[in-house]
């Protein structure tokens, strides 16, 4: 068993954004419909699903064959590490991590995926988890986690978070670092949330560079 990309047939319209996406090229386009051909070049890692203006692309489990790096498009040193943050993330027996959900990256997630209805989302900075020792248990438990640094990212996070605050979201937990750069990430969350024009809870908790927060 190992995580795949599904594509509903009735949503997709062709338009090959996700096959342009895909490194591996596990997807061709065929008589005006997306299909994933090669279950063993699919990575699991969802380049394509940022891409698909539709949503019909999702991720599965499922038992299938095992991601082949030999017949993929992508170097060899790449795909290796792609299957290890696969793995990291599938709560193994004895993990006590609170990651429940994947993608966690905010350029890579689904903007309709079903998990967002009725949850909690936290929104992270890439550098809060790595100053705080306690992260997981303190503001990952029971939320959906969606990580993303818009100085390095060069992207504008906004819309796409507006686009997904429009499901049934109850709140949104911010964690930012207590520099400079991270004000931006602040910025485009509230934005976002007046874009969607939904009134729900937002908390902020700001991280300095030794781990202490405030609220």
């Amino acid at each position: 068993m190992r995580q795949i990309i599904s594509i509903d047939k009735e949503k997709c319209d062709g338009c090959g954004l996700c096959e342009d996406a895909c490194h591996e090229g596990a997807i061709a386009v065929i008589n005006g419909k997306a299909r994933l051909v090669r279950e063993e070049h699919c990575d699991g890692l969802g380049d394509c699903l940022p891409e698909c203006p539709k949503g019909a692309i999702s991720f599965i489990m499922k038992d299938t064959l095992p991601f082949d790096p030999t017949a993929s498009a992508i170097p060899m040193v790449k795909a290796a590490n792609a299957c290890d943050c696969i793995d990291v993330v599938k709560n193994r027996p004895g993990s006590k991590g609170e990651m429940t959900r994947w993608p966690i990256q905010l350029k890579l997630v689904s903007m309709k995926a079903p998990f967002f209805n009725g949850a909690d989302i936290l929104i992270a900075a890439d550098c809060t988890a790595f100053v705080s020792k306690d992260f997981h248990e303190r503001f990952i438990k029971d939320r959906v986690v969606l990580i993303g640094c818009p100085k390095l990212d060069k992207e504008e996070y906004g819309q796409r978070i507006a686009e997904i605050l429009k499901n049934d979201v109850r709140s949104v937990n911010l964690v930012r670092m207590d520099i400079p750069c991270c004000n931006e990430l602040a910025r485009m969350v509230k934005e976002a949330m007046i874009l969607c024009q939904k009134d729900m809870a937002l908390n902020i908790s700001v991280m300095s560079t030794d781990g202490t927060v405030a609220e």
